[in-house]
């Protein structure tokens, strides 16, 4: 059905008007941040289910044993133990829980206990204000991209890509969260060699591969790229303009990786970034019923006209040890050596 000139015009400005309203909810790229306080001994965790599921109370205990030995004191979020199909219970009800511990004087820092999927679900229900009026260390990876990411394009509040409560807690791992949360560190990532290669005349194992080289200076930001993908177009992102992403996923074919950079770059979001990281990609395989590109081929298609600094191969993934990485805050990464240094800590 066509429509005459009136229509046409009314349609359009209407359009026009959403977009304004739209972009306006969107963090501008020099809008100020926000860090929460950093850790303490006695610190209050906040145990939030915001995606998968959590049925088992045993995995609770041991989550709770693992924030002890921090010198933690974990909380209980009412609706942890819910149930609705794969999701952690309702919408509504997850998101009533993380707004509860952000208002929470109690409660220094929310972890999740487990990714899974369902955090883009309940991003509507979130109480950005009470977020960005208390702001607190939020945590998490895999699924918990979308709820960071948000709570960042909403508040301006620094978020953490990190672990989530279920992890391994080992040594890496502990001394990285401590570092960052604790002690407000400002550190430098750099891959560590594998032990496998301790007596080889060469490195195999966590190798850096520099797409473009270089050094650039940008807003960190980033995790999974599925899920990233998944909230493009929305409200709960960023402008992304001089951010540098990193990015990682698992268990997808090569084509769907390339089908999720393509979406970034039809978005405009590669365009806009000063530099770009891709971590790991675990279990991620070619396509067998035909023939496939390279992981490598497909990032030097995507990301190599940028002409941005880029590299690949960052231990940055759904990998152990998970480490933590503040986003929202100024780095300056190197692609030369695959290096991200912090110009500043996350926490106050």
């Amino acid at each position: 059905m066509s429509l005459n000139r009136r229509q046409f015009l009314t349609a359009s400005l209407a359009s026009l008007t959403l977009l304004s309203s739209f972009s306006s909810t969107m963090l501008a790229a020099n809008s100020p941040i926000i860090k929460p306080r950093k850790l303490k001994p006695g610190s209050g965790v906040g145990l939030v289910s915001p995606a998968g599921t959590t049925f088992i109370k045993q995995d609770i205990d041991i989550v709770q044993d693992a924030v002890k030995a921090l010198g933690l004191v974990p909380y209980l979020a009412p609706h942890l133990l819910d149930k609705y199909g794969y999701l952690a219970g309702k919408d509504q009800d997850r998101a009533a829980d993380i707004n509860q511990f952000f208002a929470d004087p109690k409660i220094d820092i929310l972890l999740p206990i487990r990714g899974g999927w369902g955090c883009a679900r309940m991003l509507p229900y979130l109480d950005y204000n009470l977020i960005k009026n208390n702001p607190k260390i939020i945590i998490g990876f895999s699924d918990l991209t979308a709820l960071l990411i948000a709570i960042y394009a909403k508040t301006g509040l620094v978020t953490f890509h990190g672990p989530n409560g279920f992890t391994s807690w080992r040594t890496d791992q502990v001394n990285s969260f401590k570092q960052t949360l604790f002690l407000g560190q400002k550190v430098t990532f750099k891959n560590q060699p594998d032990g496998e290669d301790a007596d080889r005349l060469m490195q195999v194992k966590n190798r850096i591969n520099t797409i473009t080289p270089g050094t650039a200076k940008g807003k960190l930001i980033g995790g999974n790229l599925s899920v990233l993908s998944g909230i493009i177009g929305s409200q709960y992102v960023p402008n992304f303009k001089g951010h540098i992403l990193f990015v990682e996923d698992v268990g997808e074919n090569i084509y769907r990786i390339d089908r999720l950079l393509t979406h970034l770059k039809v978005a405009g979001i590669l365009d806009d970034l000063s530099g770009f990281i891709f971590g790991q990609c675990v279990n991620c395989s070619p396509d067998g019923d035909y023939a496939s590109l390279t992981l490598e081929e497909v990032l030097n298609d995507h990301i190599k006209p940028l002409g941005i600094p880029a590299w690949s191969g960052a231990q940055i993934g759904h990998i152990e040890p998970v480490l933590t990485f503040p986003m929202g805050i100024e780095v300056e990464i190197n692609s030369n050596t695959g290096t991200i240094n912090y110009l500043e800590s996350g926490v106050i």
